[in-house]
């Protein structure tokens, strides 16, 4: 890896290389997030197109304080959640479901990461996304409320709803697996 301060001021300069030079050092990483916030594999390359389209345009934006990785994954999330903001209401559920305080295992760890990927893309865009910002990245419901537009109540609602889904995949994936046994 080169030299990042250097990488980024020559990319506030616009220097085409640097910008190349950047996309090839952090494309693999944004990409995995693009995946993980998309529904298929195209909608992914798009949602990171657009990411570094974002980091681009904003990079002069960055003044070398805290992490550079940190500050474009956070625009990539960003870049992704403003999309589905614009595509859809993201706020549809506004029944409260409380969040159990111990979630029950749902057979997430029996399951091999292609095909938990793919139950996860499978889910409705407002509980996907609220699932992998409470679940793979940690936020709080109050933080994706903010994010999303929505209310703390509906964060929690739309995470019981895509447990739920889930875990009916998960149980349907296992009847599978024993019938064919």
């Amino acid at each position: 890896m080169s030299n990042p301060v250097e990488l980024i001021n020559n990319c506030k300069k616009g220097d085409r290389q640097a910008q190349e030079q950047l996309y090839r050092e952090y494309s693999r990483i944004l990409y995995g997030i693009c995946l993980k916030y998309s529904r298929n594999k195209t909608e992914a390359e798009d949602n990171l197109h657009d990411s570094f389209m974002t980091i681009y345009n904003k990079i002069e934006q960055f003044k070398n304080q805290g992490s550079f990785e940190g500050w474009i994954k956070r625009i990539t999330v960003n870049t992704v959640l403003q999309k589905y903001r614009k595509e859809e209401n993201l706020s549809l559920v506004t029944d409260n479901i409380e969040e159990e305080e111990e979630p029950e295992d749902t057979g997430y760890m029996n399951l091999d990461l292609a095909t938990l990927l793919g139950y996860i893309q499978e889910l409705p865009n407002k509980y996907r996304l609220t699932f992998n910002l409470y679940v793979l990245d940690g936020y709080s419901h109050k933080e994706i409320s903010d994010m999303l537009g929505t209310s703390p109540g509906t964060s929690k609602s739309n995470l019981a709803r895509a447990r739920m889904i889930l875990k009916e995949k998960i149980e349907a994936n296992k009847a599978r697996i024993i019938m064919e046994r």
